[in-house]
């Protein structure tokens, strides 16, 4: 036997099948909690053990309906609610105050084997504002229902419906306080320079919060969806990325399923999650390729922020530009594991 023909033999199959993706690991699911400034030099022990158990959580809520054989959408609208009923995340419970002091919420999914889509913007009332969407979607001939009549239709559906306290947390009003005497601050040095002041915002933290989950079922389906409390101290009536498909959320079992995270404006008008999907689809980019391109044009624009994604494959890309991104993934055999700095 010739060993050296064999070695070369080998050392070629070896190379064919990492090439390949055949020793990748394939992920069934991919979660985050929102980009932003966020260091190890300022976060405790204690709160940074939160976050990631908290993400764990999801990721184990999500896994384990995967694992049971039912679709997508129940694991991604699962793993979303373990996140909406945390304080820690700017959504649901975490929600942030608008400037007149309340909690409103947006929330989306998309369903990537039909293209069927739900959401909601600007409730008040929703316990969980992504069962909300999915009922959108699964309950009625619309893909959007806002404010008043999205929480009617949500309690004809049978949905949870809280008080609006149930919303208000302590940190989330003090973090309102000091965006407000920021951005007053702001304002009076840009004299009136409505750009600038947006633009130049001290605490450009205020624009991001946000919670998404993407997952890939045992048939093959994926879905994505995103839930959100909105900015910190933004105007009546504003509505971000988060509940606009194509632009904060997107599913398509030819692409993957994105969802995303920042600052909205930014993602509305980059059209974000579809751009990804686009450029999978005509061009036949990779979902890393595709996610990075497009987050590089956020980031020319003067956004900030990142996406999950993950593809029909299994594989999954999480490029953000901001110093951290809460983030957290889960392979087909069970393995979580979750980032929180760059």
């Amino acid at each position: 036997m010739n060993f050296k023909k064999v070695r070369t033999s080998l050392v070629i199959i070896l190379t064919s099948a990492c090439m390949s993706g055949a020793f990748a690991q394939k992920y069934v699911m991919v979660i985050h909690g929102g980009a932003g400034t966020i260091l190890k030099s300022s976060m405790t022990a204690e709160k940074e053990k939160a976050y990631r158990a908290a993400l764990s959580t999801a990721l184990q809520r999500g896994y384990s309906v995967i694992q049971s054989g039912k679709p997508s959408l129940d694991a991604v609208e699962a793993a979303i609610h373990v996140l909406e009923d945390s304080p820690l995340f700017n959504a649901g419970k975490g929600a942030v105050f608008t400037h007149d002091g309340r909690n409103e919420m947006d929330a989306s999914i998309m369903n990537g084997k039909t293209l069927e889509a739900g959401a909601v913007a600007g409730v008040t009332t929703i316990r969980n504002p992504i069962s909300a969407a999915r009922a959108v979607m699964e309950k009625s001939e619309h893909v959007m229902m806002v404010g008043q009549g999205a929480e009617k239709f949500a309690k004809e559906a049978g949905l949870t419906l809280v008080d609006p306290s149930y919303f208000r947390t302590e940190e989330r009003w003090r973090g309102l306080q000091k965006a407000i005497e920021e951005d007053s601050t702001k304002s009076v040095l840009d004299h009136g320079n409505k750009k600038a002041s947006l633009m130049g915002i001290k605490n450009r933290d205020n624009k991001f919060g946000t919670v998404g989950a993407v997952a890939l079922d045992k048939d093959g389906n994926l879905a994505a969806g995103t839930s959100t409390g909105g900015m910190t101290n933004k105007k009546y009536g504003r509505v971000g990325d988060s509940p606009i498909i194509g632009a904060g959320t997107y599913a398509n079992n030819a692409t993957a399923g994105i969802s995303c995270t920042g600052w909205g404006e930014f993602y509305i008008r980059s059209v974000v999650a579809h751009d990804i999907s686009a450029l999978m689809e005509y061009k036949g980019l990779s979902v890393a390729e595709a996610s990075k391109l497009v987050m590089d044009k956020v980031g020319k624009l003067g956004g900030d922020g990142g996406v999950i994604a993950l593809d029909r494959k299994g594989n999954v890309a999480t490029p953000f530009n901001t110093e951290g991104m809460y983030r957290g993934m889960v392979t087909e055999d069970g393995k979580i594991t979750v980032e929180i700095y760059k």
